[in-house]
């Protein structure tokens, strides 16, 4: 096997817990609106622990499309960025673009990373709690998307899941067990 990075699989882990308390990558990704200005969830988790300085920065950024990605610096977190990330709500997204809207997502938050000279990078599951992306569907497309974008783009080391409850967690294990 090769030695070089870009030739290995992508490293993908998954964690129960708190993504805002993760301080071993360079980006954790905010499940953001398209306001950026904080809401509910694991958004006003992360706006909450970053503290005001997140805010400030946001509103510099004057928002972001669903699907897209912008960065931010991490503030009081211990991550040293934010890539924020707009994920599709379900009952509002044509049926159409539902699954490619939560692919870029993953995909736009990797290219973000690899832009800024990043390799380690943290998510939620993206649009599957109150944008209620069925959590079964929304995890093979993450892990099929993230294993795809980081082979391609080279230089991801790893990428790591923070689930929020079993069900959740379930989910994301099967996807994962069954893309390898």
């Amino acid at each position: 096997m090769s030695s070089d990075p870009h030739d290995r699989p992508v490293l993908i882990t998954l964690h129960r817990g708190d993504i805002t308390r993760d301080g071993e990558v360079d980006a954790i990704v905010n499940a953001a609106n398209t306001s950026l200005l904080g809401g509910g969830g694991v958004d006003g988790a992360i706006h909450r622990a970053a503290g005001k300085g997140l805010l400030a920065e946001c509103r510099d950024l004057h928002g972001c499309e669903t699907g897209d990605a912008k960065i931010t610096g991490g503030h009081d977190l211990p991550a040293a960025h934010v890539i924020h990330t707009v994920g599709p709500v379900w009952a509002k997204t044509k049926a159409e673009e539902k699954d490619a809207l939560l692919a870029s997502c993953y995909r736009r938050s990797l290219e973000v990373l690899r832009e800024n000279g990043l390799a380690r990078i943290a998510f939620p599951s993206i649009s599957t709690g109150v944008y209620r992306f069925p959590v079964d569907r929304a995890a093979a497309i993450a892990i099929r998307t993230l294993r795809e974008s980081a082979a391609e783009l080279g230089g991801v080391e790893e990428v790591r899941f923070w689930l929020f409850d079993d069900a959740t967690f379930a989910a994301y294990e099967t996807a994962l067990a069954e893309s390898e």
